[in-house]
């Protein structure tokens, strides 16, 4: 899903006088919406017969359901229109999957609906991500709404993006809302990349998107320590319940796919492993402990607790377990002085090259990378030996090759200066 708070935002060069964009509305109106496998076969039919890219959207729940599932897809094609695709009641997706077969896809921020899309079994052959693009050009808002106005000169109004996509049937108000996000992609993508061409980024856009192609959602390990609050809880013990009320409320939220939250917020969790109540009228009786399910999973939150006060030492959580990588930065200087240097000089010139080819310091080298190439470069002093040992590691790390080109000279120079300070 397409999200985007940034409907009141101007342009850097708008005036405050000026008269306001056109909303952007339908220019075949609102489309009837496919959920049926025949409808799939018609809709799969037509998108095939289009030309060029197509522009794709998918609407989750977020807020709503634990499941990151697609519950509604948009497509527009130059010559097919719009199609509106109900995957929830459908039997298969092999028509749209063989119609979409060697087309490119356009999507904003497309690392938020390539999971859901890949759930479905639908992939990419080509893709242009608008908001990447945004991104390498220098926009300094890339939502899609703002980059509409911004370069296609229509205001999109942004009034559902929170919605509950779950919901059947789906409103109609809904439903427009859903088709605007991909009314103009396709305009937008020809605009951004001829921009991308005018600003030489054009091969750079190309790498990007190679490798969002085949992105994969991140797997959080030990995602109970995001429990919002958690510092305030005292010992060991406490963080065993957290784990373990947080696990239950997991296991209860994906059961009936609902987010976990309108289970028991954090808020609950936090005060229940705070206190550690040993039965149903202590827990309830809690200030804080509340939500949907506080009363009516009770008798599963006492047995998370208990479980946490019975378990043997060696199985209770550490406040902070041993991180890979390095230090946070601001270590560093008692640490390791040099790799202090060394992150600091570094930083300085990319975010200096960042500046000069107008994009974001991130955009041209991920943070997390520059920081672990600077905590351990090779230890070789060579000029060329270490160039090229930067190179093997940030090209292990997933750097894209005009990244490394760019930034592998910088890193090596902040080596050898940081070295000839000390």
């Amino acid at each position: 899903m397409i999200e985007d708070n940034t409907e009141a935002e101007k342009g850097p060069d708008t005036p405050e006088d000026a008269a306001p964009a056109p909303l952007l509305t339908l220019r075949d109106g609102l489309p009837p919406v496919t959920d049926t496998d025949e409808g799939l076969v018609k809709a799969a039919a037509a998108i095939a017969a289009g030309t060029g890219p197509v522009g794709i959207d998918a609407e989750r729940a977020s807020g709503y359901r634990y499941s990151n599932r697609a519950y509604l897809i948009q497509l527009r094609r130059e010559g097919s229109g719009i199609w509106l695709i109900d995957p929830i009641e459908l039997t298969t997706m092999d028509p749209l999957i063989e119609a979409l077969d060697g087309t490119e896809w356009i999507l904003h921020a497309a690392t938020q609906d390539l999971p859901c899309l890949s759930d479905l079994g639908l992939h990419p052959s080509a893709l242009f991500d608008t908001e990447l693009a945004g991104r390498l050009l220098g926009y300094p808002r890339v939502g899609l709404g703002t980059l509409v106005e911004t370069v296609l000169g229509f205001t999109m109004l942004k009034e559902h993006s929170a919605a509950d996509w779950s919901t059947r049937p789906l409103p109609d108000a809904w439903l427009e809302y859903a088709a605007l996000d991909v009314e103009v992609l396709v305009e937008l993508r020809d605009a951004l990349a001829a921009e991308l061409v005018a600003q030489g980024k054009d091969a750079w856009a190309r790498q990007e998107f190679d490798w969002l192609r085949g992105f994969e959602a991140p797997v959080r390990t030990d995602a109970w320590r995001r429990t919002s609050g958690m510092h305030r809880v005292r010992g060991r013990r406490g963080l065993a319940a957290v784990r373990e009320l947080w696990t239950e409320r997991d296991r209860i939220a994906q059961q009936r796919d609902v987010t976990p939250s309108r289970i028991i917020p954090d808020a609950a969790i936090v005060a229940a492993a705070h206190e550690l109540p040993q039965d149903k009228a202590a827990l309830l009786g809690l200030k804080g402990f509340h939500g949907r399910g506080a009363e009516r999973y009770a008798t599963s939150w006492v047995k998370a607790i208990n479980r946490a006060l019975t378990m043997d030492e060696d199985e209770l959580p550490v406040r902070s377990p041993r991180a890979e990588g390095p230090p946070p930065p601001r270590a560093w200087a008692d640490k390791d002085p040099a790799a202090a240097r060394r992150l600091a000089l570094a930083r300085e010139s990319v975010n200096a090259l960042a500046e000069a080819r107008n994009l974001p310091a991130e955009n041209l080298l991920t943070p997390d990378f520059l920081r672990r190439a600077m905590w351990t470069p090779p230890k070789t002093r060579d000029p060329g030996a270490l160039l090229d040992g930067i190179i093997e590691i940030l090209s292990g790390f997933g750097a894209r090759g005009w990244q490394i080109a760019l930034t592998a000279p910088l890193l090596t120079d902040a080596v050898l200066h940081a070295d000839l300070e000390s």
